[in-house]
């Protein structure tokens, strides 16, 4: 699920400096929050920020590019999984399952871009593609609700990602709520129980904000 970020292919020097550059995004969102200076992550990766700024024009290209490399790496080998196997329904909620986990695992990620429906569209792309595949089918095989659309598959997927806001970075308190969203689109409610309850941390506001 490629983000719409445009790239000229690079020499490897310059290739080796990207992905070192990623890398300490990473790392430096993590550590330091979204408001970390992208002067501490030219500093981390070890280039001058000429380097960085010839790369990426602001952080907001360098989020979307971190993101992007994060979801090849774990979304995207779930995609292909789900679009595989028999049961799309299982399918796309393993799907929404990773996407989540990355949601995640990189919430001061998703905090440094302030425009969270941009985000959400550049994030989603070509997933949302993969996602309605999975839901025409599941819709025809009966096991997914006849009378949900894309738009609803859409702001669905807004509301979870929107999850990420209520709970402290890396946790799985994101859990709880995909699982009412899959009792909700299944056409039979699962007989497990709900994951375990998360409270709500007492000072909110570590993650994304909508915008």
């Amino acid at each position: 699920m490629s983000l719409a970020v445009a790239r000229k292919p690079l020499r490897a020097d310059a290739a080796r400096n990207v992905d070192k550059i990623i890398t300490a995004a990473r790392q430096c969102f993590r550590e330091f929050g979204p408001e970390v200076p992208l002067q501490t992550i030219a500093a981390t990766a070890g280039v001058g920020p000429a380097t960085l700024f010839r790369n990426f024009a602001d952080k907001e290209e360098l989020v979307l590019a971190a993101l992007n490399r994060q979801l090849r790496l774990t979304v995207d080998p779930v995609v292909d999984g789900a679009l595989a196997d028999i049961d799309a329904a299982a399918g796309l909620l393993r799907v929404l399952e990773a996407l989540m986990d990355a949601a995640s695992a990189d919430a001061n990620l998703l905090g440094a871009v302030a425009g969270r429906r941009e985000l959400l569209t550049g994030i989603t792309g070509s997933l949302m593609d993969s996602i309605s595949v999975l839901l025409v089918r599941g819709q025809g095989q009966g096991s997914l609700r006849a009378d949900i659309s894309m738009t609803d598959m859409f702001r669905l997927l807004a509301m979870l990602i929107g999850v990420v806001d209520t709970m402290e970075p890396g946790s799985d308190a994101w859990r709880r709520p995909l699982a009412l969203v899959e009792d909700a689109i299944r056409t039979v409610r699962p007989t497990r129980p709900l994951p375990a309850h998360v409270p709500v941390p007492s000072t909110p506001g570590t993650g994304p904000h909508l915008g």
